[in-house]
């Protein structure tokens, strides 16, 4: 990965307008405080003025950056929200991510657009399924990793315990940034070694952050004056360990992706907050160059605007049925009204309108730079995966589509909704939430999905969004396979003779239908041929 020196805070109002960019993504596992991590970020980046209200048992949390109604209902995260804000002259593109497994293909293009992550790990639980899955995609990618361990104001595993683990199980170094100073029943703060600081709350112990103690070392009355004793000697221990244990920070091995550095907080009280966007602002790359066909990267700095469809979202506002694409510019200085070339289609398309995001709120964008994130209104042209361009004939690479894990028969309650029904499924499609494929013999479409929280995001929306109640029944096939051949002669004839397992998808490319996984191995053994492709690049050519 080609990274550029990112510039000093206090150099920032001299350097170019993209060096001043910060575009990461927050993972997770569910329930490590992910929301609540990214509430708080925009808070402390004054772009909000309250964060979304933690209710009493039984009720659910309504998130400020959750505006979708199942997820508002569900206190979970379902879709990738988008948000930008300004801080001492930095200005971050926050990607907030869903953290249920069932809508990882959401995550995984979204990485796609990011320059940096922060891993969100909860301090009782330490690295969970998913969050090893999602750091798996950030180091193919070479995404520098921020780890953000969560929830030390509760009772939670011992922190040399929690680094260790990270180390051994991501097979990465840590460098640890800040100390937690107890935890739970015990906690008191945070210290950073770095700057000589105790951050902790006012009055009554483990409660929110409010004051920031200078200190002249571990020794120093404000520490062992408040902090019990033992608490005191575990902080001791931790430091010293740490500086002998784990690796000083090195910014190379950060944005090469070999070595994490590590905060201890508390999302919920608001401890290490200020320090991760402060770290962000120092360290964390700005924009690198974007993979293209023909072997080409696409460098920030060059002249010409560039950019590549992450993301389509329909009905964002549901008076007007609008569809948002979502563009992470990779080079140029866009201007609201430019001509591009949407490369796919080998049409140009006026960009009048787009928009800024933070959550559903919206402000146009009259100007946006490499590492930016607009959103392009329009009436269904852009897919996932589309480039737009001044004019070159190149498509940016590297996002993926993934075989399904689930796959069901649509049931339509209402016949006379057919079309509704379709159209709402082809927009679903569109956006990554679902795969759509249409069996070469029978009329009932099929859908496809990594997890089954999908399915019931599916009926809620296309009857909120479309008005159109539908149901699923089960279908004899287990996973799905793209099909492909180097001989196109060899490809016909194989799925001429198995119509009864071949389908479409959306961008009418083969796919067969399995029954078990016992199959898959069955007929990938007696068709050497035939590639049956788990993944596949989105690259739209017409």
């Amino acid at each position: 990965m080609t990274t550029l020196e990112a510039p000093s805070r206090a150099a920032g109002a001299a350097a170019a307008p993209y060096l001043k960019r910060r575009t990461f993504a927050i993972i997770s596992h569910p329930d490590a405080g992910k929301t609540t991590l990214t509430e708080k970020l925009l808070l402390s980046g004054g772009a909000i003025r309250a964060a979304g209200a933690v209710r009493a048992r039984g009720e659910q949390r309504r998130a400020r950056s959750d505006w979708m109604k199942i997820e508002q209902e569900r206190g979970i995260s379902v879709s990738s929200s988008v948000m930008t804000f300004e801080r001492n002259g930095i200005v971050y593109n926050l990607l907030d991510t869903p953290g249920h497994e069932d809508f990882s293909e959401d995550t995984y293009r979204t990485l796609t657009a990011v320059d940096a992550a922060i891993m969100v790990i909860d301090a009782a639980k330490g690295i969970e399924t998913q969050t090893r899955k999602l750091f798996e995609v950030c180091r193919l990618r070479d995404i520098p990793i921020i780890t953000f361990v969560n929830k030390i104001d509760r009772e939670g595993r011992h922190a040399l315990e929690i680094l260790d683990e990270i180390q051994e199980a991501l097979a990465l170094d840590v460098s640890p940034q800040t100390w937690p100073v107890g935890m739970g029943s015990d906690f008191f703060g945070v210290y950073d070694p770095r700057v000589n600081r105790f951050y902790t709350s006012e009055g009554e112990r483990g409660g929110p952050f409010r004051q920031t103690r200078d200190v002249s070392g571990l020794d120093d009355p404000i520490l062992t004056g408040t902090v019990f004793d033992r608490v005191m000697e575990e902080l001791t221990e931790n430091v010293e360990l740490g500086s002998e244990g784990y690796a000083a920070f090195d910014r190379d091995s950060f944005l090469e992706g070999h070595l994490t550095p590590v905060f201890f907080g508390s999302a919920l009280r608001d401890y290490g907050v200020e320090e991760l966007l402060d770290f962000i602002a120092d360290h964390a790359p700005p924009p690198h160059s974007q993979p293209a066909t023909g072997g080409r990267r696409i460098m920030p700095d060059e002249k010409a605007v560039t950019g590549f469809v992450f993301k389509v979202q329909a009905n964002m506002d549901p008076k007007h049925r609008d569809r948002i694409a979502f563009v992470r510019l990779c080079s140029g200085t866009f201007r609201r009204g430019m001509k591009l070339k949407h490369v796919r289609a080998g049409k140009t398309i006026a960009v009048t309108a787009p928009i800024f995001f933070f959550a559903e709120e919206r402000e146009i964008a009259e100007e946006a730079y490499p590492g930016d994130v607009i959103g392009v209104p329009n009436h269904g042209q852009l897919r996932v995966g589309d480039t737009l361009t001044e004019g070159e004939e190149i498509h940016v690479t590297g996002l993926p589509a993934f075989a399904p894990e689930v796959l069901r028969r649509v049931r339509l309650s209402d016949t006379m909704r057919v079309k509704q029904m379709r159209q709402g499924l082809q927009d679903l499609a569109e956006e990554g939430l679902v795969q759509i494929f249409k069996p070469d013999l029978g009329s009932n479409w099929i859908v496809g999905v990594v997890g089954m929280l999908q399915l019931d995001v599916v009926v809620d929306r296309l009857k909120a969004e479309y008005g159109t109640e539908i149901g699923f029944e089960t279908v004899p096939y287990t996973t799905a396979r793209w099909i492909e051949c180097d001989d196109p002669q060899k490809l016909s004839k194989f799925i001429e003779a198995n119509r009864m397992s071949v389908a479409n998808d959306r961008d009418d490319k083969p796919v067969f239908l399995f029954k078990s996984g016992w199959e898959v191995n069955y007929v990938g053994e007696k068709n050497p041929d035939i590639r049956f492709r788990e993944t596949r690049e989105i690259v739209h050519t017409e």
